[in-house]
């Protein structure tokens, strides 16, 4: 998890330090890069969310059969 944090950090550095260096950045661009951050880490908590009950059920299916 901490190497998804640096990796979005030096993202989000490396784009604004591109839209500094041009003069008339608007909140409108600062936003816009704001949701796409936000769609990618909705859709990776989905995606892996899912993947992480289907395992957990299938574990504690599992546990249970143990103690019959």
């Amino acid at each position: 998890m901490t190497t998804l944090m640096v990796s979005v950090l030096a993202f989000v550095s490396g784009i604004k330090d591109r839209l500094e260096s041009e003069k008339g950045a608007t909140a409108t661009e600062y936003s816009l890069l704001v949701a796409f951050i936000a769609f990618l880490i909705i859709g990776g908590v989905g995606a892996f969310g899912g993947a992480l009950n289907t395992w957990f059920t299938d574990l504690g299916t599992t546990v249970s059969g143990w103690a019959n």
